[in-house]
């Protein structure tokens, strides 16, 4: 960046701002801000797309275009039929790594709210959340989902293979959720799912 440039920075909660480089150094930029303080209304319901670890470079695919579709939240799960397997010191290296990549996509996506990326945790773990949704071929269209009470969705993405049996009682009578008639990868799941309750939200207007 050179003195001149002009630039957008955002905290990542939905306030941004203009600025031009007032200087410009090595580790060092200063900024004059030349436009009012903005806010990034937020998208009525939340959204969080609660996704099942998947293996190699998956999850950062997840987490990229679940950031630019405008989900508030991505939930790790660590189902019963996930091949990978994330140890605490692991989990905490992964978990900071794709929250950078959430970064990075919002920058791309000038989008100002970057979702925050959490867990793993247990499918269990789900069942308390409210607004929560189950992706399953048996269900319905996301049409007919009625806009919770709450204010958010929670959308359950299974591992290859889906969710086990056990766990699908855990989750309870939540309203599954089609995504088409053909068996998806996860990763494939997870953003169809996000893409197809995003459309039927609003942006709120901010206090």
């Amino acid at each position: 960046m050179r003195p001149g440039e002009t630039i957008t920075a955002a905290d990542g909660y939905g306030r941004w701002r203009v600025f031009t480089v007032a200087t410009s150094a090595r580790g060092r930029v200063e900024l004059q801000a030349v436009s009012p303080l903005e806010h990034e209304p937020p998208l009525l319901p939340r959204l969080t797309v609660a996704c099942s670890l998947t293996k190699g470079e998956k999850p950062e695919l997840v987490v990229q275009k679940l950031t630019e579709l405008g989900a508030d939240r991505v939930l790790l799960v660590e189902a019963a039929r996930s091949v990978v397997r994330w140890d605490d010191t692991k989990a905490a290296a992964a978990v900071e790594r794709l929250q950078r990549v959430a970064r990075e996509a919002g920058e791309q996506s000038r989008r100002a709210r970057v979702p925050v990326v959490d867990g793993p945790v247990p499918v269990a773990d789900l069942a308390h959340l409210p607004g929560l949704v189950v992706a399953a071929v048996d269900g319905g269209d996301a049409a007919a989902l009625p806009v919770p009470r709450d204010g958010q969705w929670v959308v359950a993405i299974g591992p290859e293979g889906g969710f086990a049996p056990e766990e699908l009682t855990a989750l309870g009578p939540a309203p599954r959720l089609a995504l088409g008639p053909f068996v998806l990868r996860a990763e494939t799941a997870a953003i169809a799912a996000c893409a197809a309750l995003h459309a039927r939200r609003a942006f709120s207007t901010f206090p």
